[in-house]
């Protein structure tokens, strides 16, 4: 059991948080696989790098990307007062979420499984 009082224990986890701006798109309808391709192509670069490079890419995931590190930007300008141009990719990771289990009829009265797989997305900010 954990020692001192409630507000206590409480008060030293939330000054544990973290305070780097940050962004997740959770329920993604893409795959971990497909989304990672392309935050392997933006991790550690700065966000206007990333931007560009996001804008050409013609991923699908890409466009939902570039709206979540667009939303990670102006969660650091307005939350956080950083300045958009000193900022870089810290972090970039797609987690497994839920799959919606879909059923294909086939030939000679079988069933093939659709799996259509979901996503949740995390981008974290960081100042040079």
């Amino acid at each position: 059991m954990a020692k001192g009082h409630r507000s206590q224990i409480k008060r030293e986890r939330n000054a544990n948080k973290d305070v780097r701006p940050s962004a997740k798109l959770s329920y993604a309808r893409v795959s971990v696989q497909k989304a990672c391709f392309v935050l392997d192509a933006i991790r550690g670069k700065d966000v206007q790098t990333a931007l560009g490079i996001l804008t050409y890419n013609p991923r699908y995931a890409s466009s939902l990307i570039k709206k979540l590190l667009e939303s990670a930007i102006a969660n650091a300008e307005n939350n956080n007062g950083m300045n958009a141009d000193n900022l870089y990719i810290e972090e970039c990771y797609a987690n497994k979420g839920p799959t919606m289990k879909r059923i294909k009829p086939r030939a000679q009265g079988r069933a093939y499984r659709i799996e259509k797989r979901m996503s949740h997305i995390t981008i974290v900010l960081n100042e040079k």
